[in-house]
């Protein structure tokens, strides 16, 4: 019988045949995984958003969160109205205040909670997120200055109106309609007709992103959240003097602050011009899910209207400085996520 030797080179040179294929077949199941993971995460952001929920439900909601605020249960707005944005498809035309508080009395009674309630629901996730993107930094946890200076903590809505208190304006749901100047367009914003000069003020606190002019909308301010969810767009700004002075590009602003004043500046390749004939403040409302949305295409606009009708609860007291001809808020407030997003800044 014939033996076959195998000798030491044989074998290293066997090994490494089989160290070399295992390494192609991990390497090209690693390159696989990878085109999926990336794939998946293309996928996981989202890319289209209705924001329907009328003022009434957006009320109740806020009062259940308000109420329960330190008490178990504490009933969160955002997931009392995604759960019926989910029972309604989205489409709060047909809101009904006792299906807000049919689910506030259940998850109250201690026997169940949202994530029980919402297990077969196929698109509460959905829009939870959605939902939460649009509010997420209106209510939660600050400090308000009181009439001696001094300042108190709070919880509720920290979000104001972009009309400060006791300036009269006009308006009515306006988004999506359409719009001709430069092409053809819908209108993807809010717009309020009020005096030249009414004092604007930040929704959200957040950082100045943008500012200076546009052709489309004059002079204009882009105020970004801190977790770069919502972008918030005041446009048409007053000429010559559109601006907070202390504004500029990166400056952190508060939520109530005054950081312009409404004009009609605008249409104009040219700066400074005021070329819309009503006075107004054009205020919108983008989402960014992911950083291809920022721009182009892709861009999500959702329509500011019930919101603009919420906040009006909540418009921040002004006073002008006669030396400045500025308008400055009477109150203070201290938000920790706009503490936070210092501290970040100083760390880096």
């Amino acid at each position: 019988m014939r033996k076959f030797v195998i000798s030491p080179k044989g074998i290293a040179a066997e090994l490494l045949l089989i160290i070399l294929a295992a390494a192609l077949l991990f390497g090209r199941g690693y390159a696989e995984k990878t085109a999926a993971v990336a794939e998946k995460k293309e996928e996981d952001y989202i890319k289209w958003v209705e924001f329907n929920v009328s003022c009434e439900a957006l009320d109740k909601a806020y009062e259940y969160d308000a109420e329960t605020y330190g008490k178990e249960p504490h009933l969160d707005w955002i997931e009392l109205l995604a759960y019926l944005g989910a029972k309604y498809g989205g489409d709060f035309s047909g809101y009904k205040d006792s299906d807000m508080e049919e689910l506030a009395e259940k998850l109250s009674d201690g026997g169940t909670d949202i994530e029980a309630l919402t297990k077969d629901m196929q698109y509460y996730e959905y829009y939870h997120e959605a939902y939460e993107a649009v509010l997420g930094g209106m209510v939660g946890t600050y400090k308000i200055q009181g009439e001696d200076g001094k300042y108190k903590d709070a919880y509720g809505l920290k979000a104001f109106h972009p009309i400060a208190k006791g300036f009269p304006y006009s308006d009515y749901d306006d988004f999506g309609v359409s719009r001709t100047y430069g092409y053809k367009r819908n209108h993807l914003g809010h717009d309020m007709m009020g005096q030249v000069g009414t004092p604007v003020v930040a929704v959200e606190s957040g950082y100045v992103m943008e500012l200076g002019w546009n052709q489309y909308g004059g002079w204009r301010i882009g105020v970004s959240s801190f977790d770069n969810r919502r972008y918030y767009y005041y446009a048409h700004l007053r000429q010559d003097f559109p601006f907070a002075g202390s504004l500029k590009e990166g400056a952190v602003v508060q939520a109530g602050d005054v950081i312009g004043y409404m004009g009609r500046t605008g249409y104009s390749t040219k700066e400074n011009v005021n070329n819309i004939d009503t006075y107004h403040l054009h205020f919108g409302l983008q989402l960014v899910f992911d950083e291809s949305q920022r721009e182009g295409n892709n861009e999500i606009w959702v329509d500011p209207y019930p919101l603009v009708r919420f906040l009006y609860k909540n418009q921040s007291e002004t006073k002008r400085d006669d030396a400045t001809k500025e308008w400055q808020r009477i109150y203070n407030i201290k938000d920790p996520a706009a503490q936070q997003y210092k501290k970040g800044r100083k760390d880096k």
